[in-house]
């Protein structure tokens, strides 16, 4: 028991760790699955959406603790305690998304890992077995270091998380997961290989035959039946490839101009996914920003998911000179974690990805 012990002791400690580093790498992205969890048809507790962000950041702090604590075995009670809590309301999240189809991705690796929903609830299954295995054979979990020692460490560790964070959140995430991250090139991301994986569709054709329903079922050619065809059910049975980079539109009165606007050498987008959540003081800067980007030969337009009668109040209210375009807030979200932000890019290659307290370190070719 005591070797099994220690086997899920490093196995929980090093996950717990990793996952929750990686949502601190970028707890803004995690606040926008939470959100997702909290809104209307999922767990409809939309009274924490406003509260998501700093939920966000106080569950991955935990996490990596939780992690480094059981790895020195400092206060084994408590850790072991808080690790079952934990797992066992992640697991019943994961099962209740995987069961009703609710989130598509659970996040529990941010954007560096992604997990269907059932394999979510696998991994959980999984690690919930190990912490049981803790749970059950805890007294065999001894301190690494002294009590001094460890209380440095742990206290060492928030620290650091804290200050990590406030970093992240104060920029732009360490490290980019995302298929919009700095060098990477849009329309390579929707892209489709010519030999990818196609879906797969299981057809249920419904006829009636002598006055009886028949049905048949056939992977798409139409079936040869001497009745009344009535409808047909189709079931995706395998999904096809589908590119890093999709719903990527930049619209204007229902036309998309994406396709235009990325075969420009100098471009400048201006990203507010929600001019209702932007930080609105920011745009003097971004006023400065897009004269003298224009000065140089850039091309400067802005994106958002909000409404004309916004976007034309702010280019009135800070005298802009270019126009905003629609996109979908999730894409906008998903490009960058600053509400404004700027990317520059070269023929749709992102070359510079700036917040809005870095837009002093834009640099023009």
């Amino acid at each position: 028991m005591k070797y099994l012990v220690w086997i899920s002791r490093i196995v929980v400690g090093v996950l717990f760790i990793i996952s929750g580093l990686i949502k601190l790498n970028d707890p803004v992205g995690f606040s926008f699955k939470l959100e997702e969890y909290f809104s209307q048809g999922v767990l409809d507790l939309p009274f924490l959406m406003p509260l998501a962000l700093a939920i966000s950041i106080f569950v991955v702090i935990v996490e990596v603790l939780l992690g480094i604590l059981l790895l020195i075995g400092f206060k084994p009670k408590f850790t072991i305690w808080s690790l079952l809590l934990m797992i066992v309301f992640f697991t019943f999240l994961t099962f209740y998304s995987a069961y009703f189809n609710k989130v598509t991705d659970c996040g529990c690796f941010g954007d560096a890992i992604k997990l269907t929903p059932w394999e979510s609830f696998t991994k959980d299954l999984i690690l919930l077995v190990f912490i049981l295995i803790l749970f059950i054979g805890r007294n065999f979990i001894k301190p690494l270091f002294n009590s001094k020692v460890n209380w440095i460490l742990g206290g060492v560790s928030l620290i650091a998380c804290a200050l990590f964070a406030n970093h992240v959140l104060n920029h732009l995430p360490s490290v980019d997961f995302r298929p919009y991250k700095i060098g990477a090139n849009i329309q390579d991301g929707m892209s489709v290989p010519e030999d990818a994986p196609k879906p797969l569709y299981e057809y249920a054709w419904r006829f009636k035959v002598n006055g009886e329903d028949k049905i048949i079922m056939t992977n798409g050619e139409y079936p040869s039946v001497d009745g009344e065809f009535v409808d047909v059910e189709t079931t995706e049975i395998q999904k096809g490839y589908e590119p890093p980079i999709h719903d990527f539109t930049i619209e204007q009165q229902g036309t998309d101009f994406a396709a235009e606007l990325l075969e420009e050498d100098k471009l400048v987008m201006v990203i507010a996914y929600d001019l209702a959540k932007s930080n609105i003081d920011y745009f003097e800067k971004v006023a400065e920003v897009a004269v003298e980007a224009m000065s140089k030969g850039y091309k400067v337009i802005g994106m958002s998911a909000s409404s004309d009668t916004q976007t034309k109040a702010l280019k009135s209210k800070f005298e802009l000179n270019f126009d905003f375009y629609f996109t979908d807030e999730t894409t906008l979200k998903t490009i960058v974690r600053s509400n404004p932000a700027i990317l520059v890019l070269n023929r749709g290659t992102i070359v510079q990805k700036v917040h809005y307290n870095d837009f002093d370190e834009l640099e023009y070719n």
